[in-house]
């Protein structure tokens, strides 16, 4: 009998000194299984100075580079997806790590199957996600398939994509952020479908200062500016998300009996979201250089910021 042949998957990662969870990252990607499909695993550095690199080729993934002046996070994909191999694009965050040794099966059969131009899956929080990050992982990546879903949300940590669709359907290079929303308004205005896979999980960890936070939803905000100018937060929105926010995830933790450890936290996150949405919102939509490089390299400018300090 005759063995049909695998289809290829680029798995492709964009990274920065990702050296903590790279390794757990690429070995639960070397184990995953399919009668479907095989993968190869493509890394985009954007300046690398950790171990990243000798681990990635530790693991033959193929490399690829954007200089820091140049990057973008659109950018950073388009030439992952150019530069990738396979009949399907599937896109993870250096710090995510695939829940299931199915992950990668999962999340590319709708686009085998026909039924979605672009899928995503979920997301679970993890050793140094912050408790109301997780809360709104379980909000906006629920437990239940969706496929297709209503409306164009959808999210690169963990997605994939055609790369036939993507050759005619490129990332929006000049956003600070939500390029995976940008794309998925546009293949939905095209009548295209998005579809959400509950079974395609992976724990999203983050490990971020309160301004790292800040800076994420600000920029996050500016980008949104563009795909759904619409939006607009006033200081009285904030307020009223901020407690509303906070009030639910305090319940969340009383009900869990982990409130004491974590009031803190739910408060300085609840208010660093806000405030930042707020402030991207409100941003001219012209940023400048020195702010896109805290917008993209938050960690690397902080240490920049520290090290002054010190000296």
């Amino acid at each position: 009998m005759k063995l049909n042949k695998k289809e290829l998957v680029s798995v492709i990662i964009r990274t920065l000194n990702e050296e903590k969870y790279l390794p757990e990252l690429l070995g639960t990607i070397r184990k995953q299984s399919s009668d479907d499909f095989e993968f190869e695993i493509v890394i985009v550095d954007s300046g690398s100075t950790d171990n990243t690199l000798e681990i990635a080729k530790s693991f033959g993934a193929r490399i690829t580079f954007i200089k820091k002046e140049n990057f973008s996070f659109g950018r950073s994909l388009n030439l992952g997806c150019e530069f990738a191999n396979g009949k399907y694009l599937v896109f993870v965050s250096g710090h995510c790590i695939p829940v299931s040794g199915r992950w990668m099966h999962d999340i590319v059969m709708p686009l085998k199957e026909g039924s979605c131009l672009y899928t995503y899956g979920r997301q679970e929080a993890r050793d140094t996600t912050k408790f109301s990050e997780g809360q709104l992982f379980s909000k906006y990546f629920p437990d239940a398939n969706q496929i297709p879903q209503e409306g164009f949300f959808c999210n690169n940590a963990n997605a994939a994509l055609l790369k036939s669709v993507w050759e005619k359907n490129k990332f929006d290079e000049s956003l600070t952020g939500c390029e995976d929303m940008e794309l998925a308004k546009r293949l939905c205005a095209k009548g295209g479908k998005i579809g959400y896979v509950a079974g395609a999980s992976v724990f999203h960890i983050h490990d971020e200062t309160w301004r790292q936070v800040k800076t994420r939803y600000e920029r996050e905000a500016v980008a949104l500016q563009k795909i759904m100018p619409e939006v607009h937060l006033t200081k009285f929105d904030v307020l009223k998300f901020f407690l509303a926010g906070a009030a639910k995830d305090i319940r969340a933790a009383f009900s869990s009996r982990v409130l004491i450890g974590n009031l803190g936290s739910i408060i300085m996150f609840r208010w660093a979201q806000f405030y930042g949405a707020y402030v991207g919102n409100h941003s001219v939509r012209k940023v400048s250089r020195k702010v896109k490089d805290r917008y993209f390299y938050p960690r690397v400018t902080d240490m920049a910021i520290k090290e002054k300090y010190d000296d």
